[in-house]
């Protein structure tokens, strides 16, 4: 594909998430929340795998495109709910990513393999889904993790090693090695937990 076609995917799908109302501040600067996210994910993809194609740097850019359109509290509180809310929104990314590489004239093959990504298609023996799930992890460690950790001071050490564990499990052997090598920033606050939580 052309570098112009990508170009303008990366400008649509970057234009959808400017829409966002969720705001946060990254460097002093208030940014739309998921204009913000998308830049780390491709940030994250450029220093994990470098040499990714233009596909893969589509999926993972417009991985949360238009979140807000789909919030929580549309599902059911419970555990049902969250469950079918984030099938939903896998569906929801994939078709949004995958409408505009069709916009821009992306062949049939490379909008289904971005739209299988972001949907997280037979994330276990699909290697896009799964390069996907490596990043979206590791961006959660580096940005996320931390407030999330704010946001629940109740949880006990026992909970958080669960919690880090978890998203470990998602993770390649590759992305393990990544993080292990000091090529992510951990949260100071959690650095112990997460490296008691991953080692051997």
């Amino acid at each position: 594909m052309t570098q112009t076609a990508y170009e303008q995917a990366v400008m649509l799908i970057d234009k959808a998430n400017s829409e966002d109302p969720n705001v946060e501040i990254a460097n002093g600067k208030a940014l739309p929340k998921e204009l913000l996210y998308g830049q780390r994910m491709s940030d994250m993809l450029n220093r994990y795998k470098g040499d990714a194609d233009h596909v893969m740097q589509l999926a993972v850019r417009g991985q949360h495109i238009q979140r807000w359109q789909s919030p929580r509290s549309d599902y059911p509180m419970n555990r049902q709910g969250y469950h079918k809310w984030r099938s939903d929104l896998y569906i929801f990314h994939g078709n949004k990513v995958a409408a505009i590489m069709t916009q821009v004239g992306f062949a049939e093959e490379a909008i289904q393999r971005a739209k299988n990504a972001v949907a997280k298609v037979a994330i276990k023996s699909n290697p896009d889904a799964q390069l996907l799930e490596d990043v979206a992890s590791l961006v959660f460690i580096e940005h996320y993790m931390l407030g999330f950790a704010e946001k629940h001071p109740e949880y006990s050490e026992e909970k958080w090693i669960s919690i880090i564990q978890k998203t470990w499990r998602k993770m390649s052997e590759q992305a393990h090695a990544f993080v292990l090598a000091g090529k992510i920033t951990l949260p100071n606050e959690l650095t112990p937990v997460i490296l008691k939580a991953v080692s051997p």
